[in-house]
């Protein structure tokens, strides 16, 4: 898998730590999803960390990142709450959506799924919403405070054990979760819902996902987790996890496939219609029966979810030099039994290329040709390639006529 570090600016301008999944080759990205972990946990859990890599070895990139005071982000985790936990998430989408695509996904555990079905309401672009262990409220986890709550009304702070570690618990904090005591985020969630719990699980009781999913509207799915623990510790069941979601998550995020059946329904033949996917450069590609897709790659802005502008133009002329090759060979019975064409575009200055005069694009067409073939025989082949249709269209200084449509 390939990992990017991603650092972004919570509300207060300190500088939070991420990590983002990635498929071993970019372009096989089909959605990306945000993650939010355990209440103070951190990105590197082995739950996120193996759920994060199972997602992207299906195809789904994923962000999971520290919240403020957490792992290898900045700020005071004494100053936080659950209401800075959920501006985390939306700025940690807003960096998603400014670096490569809006979140359609999102992931929590623990507590960090009340944050995310908190969140949800405020990003456009969420379909699908997965909570995994999750209180319905973030007002659940007071009891964990239930034995310091007196010290920390008196001093204001106090310091309480959670796992292996001390974290201090102001008084903020608790009056923050609250304003989190009813479910009326998740009544209002405008995205499918897939919740995941463990009957076993001993932190957070299995009666959560029941209000959860009694709240939530359809579609919402219940998976149950079995003999799973709180923090997924099995990495049989953290990969359970990732399969059953992008398979899941693929019913609600099919807006491709959607368009591929019924956007190009009105061209006429020879007709394409380019359709925009996002904000930034990826775009739908239609003619009357066929759908592509085409991006920037990820250094210039894009998502690299499908070939450049510039890529699907020599892909155009070399499908339309091998097609040529292909008849001329068939028809004069030639032995070609492969043939094989490589390009490449470049930008030159004009005395670095003999024959371009004062142009400075240039298109070098390698062309491969397999069989038992003689020497006049690829020499009239080497000429064919030139009559391709496509190539005559771009030596022939085609007029572009633009016009904006009623």
């Amino acid at each position: 898998m390939n990992k990017i570090r991603l650092e972004f600016k919570n509300a207060a301008g300190e500088t939070l730590a991420g990590l983002l999944e990635l498929p071993e080759r970019v372009s096989e990205v089909s959605s990306i999803a945000l993650f939010a972990h355990c209440f103070t946990c951190g990105k590197d859990i082995a739950a996120a960390s193996r759920i994060s890599r199972a997602l992207a070895a299906q195809g789904i990139a994923v962000l999971r990142f520290d919240f403020t005071g957490l792992g290898n982000s900045d700020g005071d985790f004494a100053n936080t709450n659950f209401s800075s936990n959920v501006q985390d998430l939306l700025q940690a989408a807003k960096a998603l959506e400014a670096e490569y695509r809006a979140p359609q996904i999102l992931i929590g555990h623990s507590l960090g799924g009340a944050a995310v079905l908190a969140a949800a309401a405020q990003l456009e672009s969420v379909r699908a919403v997965v909570t995994i262990g999750a209180p319905a409220t973030a007002e659940h986890v007071a009891h964990l405070f239930q034995d310091q709550a007196e010290e920390i009304k008196k001093q204001g702070q106090a310091k309480v054990k959670l796992g292996a570690r001390e974290f201090s618990i102001k008084q903020q904090f608790l009056d923050d979760i609250e304003n989190y005591s009813n479910t009326g985020a998740i009544r209002d969630l405008d995205a499918a819902l897939l919740v995941f719990h463990s009957p076993l699980d001993a932190i957070v009781s299995i009666d959560e996902a029941a209000k959860i999913y009694q709240a939530a509207k359809h579609p919402k799915s219940f998976i149950s987790l079995d003999r799973a623990d709180h923090l997924l510790s099995k990495a049989a069941d953290s990969e359970y996890v990732a399969t059953t979601i992008a398979s899941w998550a693929s019913r609600y995020l099919e807006i491709d496939k959607a368009d591929e059946s019924e956007a190009g329904h009105d061209l006429i033949d020879g007709e394409v219609l380019i359709a925009e996917l996002d904000h930034k450069f990826l775009r739908a590609m239609y003619s009357d029966s066929h759908f592509l897709r085409a991006d920037e790659p990820l250094k210039y802005g894009g998502s690299n979810l499908g070939p450049t502008p510039y890529d699907l133009l020599l892909m155009s002329l070399g499908a339309c030099t091998s097609m040529t090759l292909r008849m001329y060979a068939n028809r004069k019975k030639l032995p070609l039994e492969d043939v094989q064409v490589r390009l490449l575009h470049e930008r030159v200055h004009a005395e670095d290329c003999v024959d371009c005069k004062d142009k400075i694009e240039r298109i070098t067409r390698r062309i491969t040709l397999i069989g038992e073939l003689d020497d006049e025989q690829r020499q009239r082949l080497l000429e064919i390639a030139d009559r391709c249709p496509v190539h005559r269209t771009l030596e022939s200084d085609p007029q572009i006529v633009t016009e904006l449509a009623d």
